[in-house]
């Protein structure tokens, strides 16, 4: 399987959960590209053939999806490369102290708007420890179980 991780990061806490997810990724045998969405590139390398399309965001305000991640999304439509639903897991950064409403907003919005069916993995800030390292680690197993490529034990 080839998947591609694509995030959008500001202060370090997404691509960091990004790295981990495609750590996990590649010590199952899987091919990963992590892509930084803000790359002059990054449309171009998503238009790229993949099995599965993971993406990474953080919050803006009031729960709102970074601008970077609406063009690199745009990108995708417009080059008539978005990957069916069930293809697609999303993964998210934030901050409570912001309201929970607004907690981990992007990373919701993206996965409604693709129709994604797999649960949003919600990091508050830098993923710490083995608690987080954990819950990364089974979100991605589980992702890669329910988009049918067997995960072993």
């Amino acid at each position: 399987m080839h998947a591609l991780i694509a995030y959008a990061s500001l202060s370090g806490n997404t691509r960091e959960v990004a790295r981990m997810v495609a750590a996990r990724c590649s010590t199952h045998g899987h091919c990963v590209t992590l892509l930084d969405v803000d790359d002059a590139q990054a449309a171009a390398l998503a238009a790229r053939p993949h099995d599965r399309l993971l993406l990474g965001c953080w919050t803006d305000n009031a729960g709102r999806t970074p601008a970077e991640m609406k063009r690199f999304v745009g990108a995708l439509r417009d080059a008539d490369a978005l990957p069916p639903p069930e293809r697609v897991a999303v993964f998210g950064t934030g901050e409570t102290q912001w309201g929970l409403e607004y907690y981990c907003g992007a990373a919701h919005r993206l996965a409604r708007w693709f129709g994604s069916p797999h649960p949003v993995l919600e990091i508050e800030q830098m993923p710490h420890g083995q608690a987080d390292a954990r819950t990364i680690h089974h979100w991605t197993d589980t992702v890669l179980v329910a988009t049918g490529v067997p995960v072993p034990c």
